[in-house]
């Protein structure tokens, strides 16, 4: 006992591990480690979003393809769409007042039926009248512009001399414009009518069944939350496409007929046609606004022999469409619906590229409504802020 507690008490020495010697490095090398794995993970991010891209590249182009294919089926689609959104308004308001909806889908597409067929058979004489003069019309034409041509060409070979080109003789003569035979009308004249026919039957049927429709997506729906949005939004998006179809078609309609009245007034022959043209091709901005002035001035050259009386309906008309696109437009239609001209521009160049003149007459009314869906639909404001005004 007593050597026990003579024994002087030292600090215990801690054990060395066999690992001692690596144990004062885990430190960094965990540090490298944890660089290696950060490495790693933006590396991987990298090909992630590279693999990506290509599959979004690869389904833009597959979407493009169907689109391109399947334009015999969209374009009817898509057509009776807008025009069963414009008219359903009158349906619904019928339903309210205790019609039933095939009653008052009836009605409607009675009375639109009518007022197109009185419509086309009001213009039909004229537009065939100037499809079978259009070859002596071109001819007649022809002196009238002769002016304008030599001085194009006299500016033409001014700049040849200032690069210093020279002109070629013995240039080929310009190809003639190639004038469509009656019998190519009578050959296409079936499939209009079928297509005419499976647009009245969709218009027909989605005012019947659209409430249907709603309803059964509405049941799809898993949640009461989800229920009410999806209703909430269908609801939205249904009434302001409808209003801005509708409002569309009036103030088209409104421009045909003052441009008629303005043309009756100068004494053009058959202003219901060319109102009709401005009418449709209204639906085209800008575009649309271009082609009916060169339209009109080369109408105007036929019938005139003084070019300041001539330009008289094509400057009028410039005037009513700057008048109408700048001020009642947008007065009316507010600036919810307001696209810009960029976007308006581009959306006309693919749809016209992919689907031709049906393609650039449904190209706005496309835009429009997929601006107002995706100012409604999360994550979707990006596209209806860079397609807005």
């Amino acid at each position: 006992m007593s050597d026990l507690q003579a024994t002087p008490l030292t600090p215990a020495t801690p054990a060395v591990a066999p690992g001692a010697a690596v144990s004062s490095k885990t430190p960094l090398l965990r540090e490298h480690h944890r660089k290696l794995n950060g490495t790693s993970i933006r590396r991987i991010s990298r090909h992630m979003r590279s693999i990506r891209v290509i599959l979004q590249t690869m389904l833009f182009l597959a979407i493009i393809y169907t689109v391109t294919i399947g334009k015999p089926l969209l374009i009817p689609l898509l057509l009776a769409g807008f025009i069963g959104l414009g008219l359903n308004p009158i349906v619904s308001f019928g339903a309210r007042l205790g019609v039933p909806r095939w009653l008052s889908a009836c009605v409607v597409m009675l009375a639109l039926g009518t007022a197109v067929g009185a419509g086309t058979s009001m213009v039909a004489p004229a537009a065939l009248n100037w499809f079978h003069q259009a070859p002596d019309a071109m001819r007649q034409l022809a002196p009238k512009i002769k002016p304008m041509t030599q001085q194009l060409e006299a500016a033409s070979r001014a700049t040849q001399n200032l690069v210093g080109g020279s002109p070629r003789a013995g240039q080929p003569a310009a190809p003639t414009v190639a004038i469509f035979s009656s019998w190519d009308v009578i050959t296409g004249a079936p499939k209009v009518m079928a297509s005419v026919l499976t647009v009245v039957l969709l218009v027909f049927f989605f005012l019947i069944y659209g409430d249907e429709l709603l309803r059964r997506a509405v049941e799809v729906s898993p949640t009461f939350a989800q229920k009410r949005h999806t209703v909430t939004i269908v609801r939205s998006i249904q009434s302001e496409v409808s209003r801005y179809l509708l409002t569309t078609m009036a103030i088209n309609f409104g421009l045909g007929l003052i441009t008629a009245a303005m043309l009756y007034g100068y004494g053009v022959p058959d202003p219901l046609l060319w109102g009709t043209v401005a009418m449709l091709f209204n639906f085209v901005p800008y575009v649309g606004a271009i082609t009916t002035t060169v339209v009109l001035s080369l109408v105007g050259l036929l019938h005139f022999n003084d070019a300041g009386t001539a330009m008289l309906p094509a400057l009028s008309f410039a005037a009513i469409t700057a008048i109408e696109g700048n001020v009642i437009t947008p007065l009316i239609q507010g600036r919810r619906m307001r696209l810009s001209p960029v976007a308006i521009l581009l959306w006309l160049l693919v749809w016209g590229w992919l689907w031709g003149i049906p393609g650039a007459l449904l190209a706005v009314p496309m835009l429009t409504s997929a601006k107002l869906v995706a100012a409604r639909l999360r994550g979707w404001e990006w596209f209806a802020m860079m397609v807005g005004r």
